[in-house]
């Protein structure tokens, strides 16, 4: 029986540290209300999809893309308060 091996070392190695630092995580817990908005708002889209559009199903949309542009203005004022450097 024949063996196979690598005869060359492994291209990518070892990571090093791929955490987020704190300054990643400061900067995903500043979005999260966008986050989550966003997904609510692709939500009522996929449900949607599928069915009719009723007036309730409008007025769902609506909602939830008034949501996401609420979520969008309020992270952008909350980073324009934080200096350069502080987050990612």
């Amino acid at each position: 029986m024949k063996y196979i091996a690598a005869l060359q070392t492994a291209v990518t190695g070892t990571l090093p540290d791929i955490e987020p630092t704190d300054a990643e995580l400061a900067a995903i817990e500043l979005e999260e209300p966008l986050l989550i908005a966003e997904q609510e708002l692709l939500d009522v889209q996929i449900t949607l999809l599928d069915r009719p559009v009723t007036p309730l199903g409008k007025r769902r949309l609506r909602r939830a893309a008034n949501k996401v542009l609420a979520a969008r203005v309020e992270v952008a004022n909350r980073t324009s308060t934080v200096r350069a450097g502080e987050a990612a």
